[in-house]
């Protein structure tokens, strides 16, 4: 069944490509951080580690019904009294259901479209229009990462948490075996960036992360992540980085810069 699900999303994704394209829409902002952290991603506290503060939250089309979890993105203002032409660069934690725009951003990421000395000025004006365009996530420094989650319970049950998750990708499916094993069991996406399974074995475990980006897919397998005395709450490294960017045909609006 997973299996099929992520085929679905590879073709739903083909009709919906060219994420690198500008798209039109408008923004607004949060203030509190925690609106952006705790929601339906499920990041918590972790999300700052993700976005350094410039967090976002977007509606169906961008999150995809959870796969759009860390995905980054760089949006600018189009009002050039209020707005500098850089913009700023989001990782999306959160789903929007404001119909009245595209996103909600952190009030630090929202800040930081604005000109010299227009902060609060952006922050008055509440929702601005914008254009946007996804952009790869860089961590260079961190390896796709996996968090046990409390709810774990040995060995009953397994929920992990998708972390640094790179490039320009989505991960559609995610396998479970023992290490040194090729009997895979598929994992659910139980919401945003968290996955389980009751389905897994003893011992040390693998993990392979279905992966697509644009019209391509692959396989990333990750071939000890979990030790056989994994514990609940502990982050876990997996030794692999995902860093592939999307492959689409978007001509013309791929060429050039922004």
């Amino acid at each position: 069944m997973a299996h099929f699900v992520w085929l679905l999303f590879l073709l739903v994704s083909y009709a919906t490509a060219c994420d690198r394209c500008v798209h039109q829409s408008k923004a607004t902002f949060v203030s509190s951080l925690e609106a952006l952290s705790s929601g339906a991603c499920g990041y918590g506290s972790l999300a700052l580690s993700l976005g350094n503060g410039f967090l976002a939250g977007s509606g169906s089309p961008l999150f995809k019904n959870g796969a759009g979890c860390g995905a980054c993105f760089q949006i600018r203002c189009k009002n050039s009294y209020l707005c500098n032409g850089k913009g700023t660069k989001v990782t999306l934690t959160d789903r929007n259901y404001d119909n009245r725009t595209d996103f909600v951003l952190s009030s630090k990421a929202f800040m930081a479209m604005a000109n010299k000395g227009k902060a609060q000025d952006i922050l008055k004006a509440g929702i601005v229009d914008v254009e946007y365009k996804r952009i790869p996530c860089e961590y260079k420094n961190n390896n796709i990462s996996v968090r046990v989650e409390e709810s774990s319970q040995k060995p009953y049950y397994l929920q992990l948490k998708l972390l640094y998750q790179g490039g320009q990708t989505e991960v559609v499916a995610i396998d479970v075996a023992r290490v040194g094993s090729s009997s895979w069991n598929s994992m659910n996406r139980n919401y945003g960036a968290v996955w389980d399974s009751n389905r897994f074995p003893n011992g040390a475990l693998q993990l392979r992360f279905k992966v697509i980006f644009g019209y391509s897919d692959r396989w990333v397998w990750a071939n000890y992540v979990l030790p056989a005395d994994w514990k609940n709450g502990v982050v876990y490294d997996t030794g692999v980085q995902i860093t592939d960017i999307a492959q689409e045909n978007c001509s013309p609006c791929d060429y050039g810069t922004w």
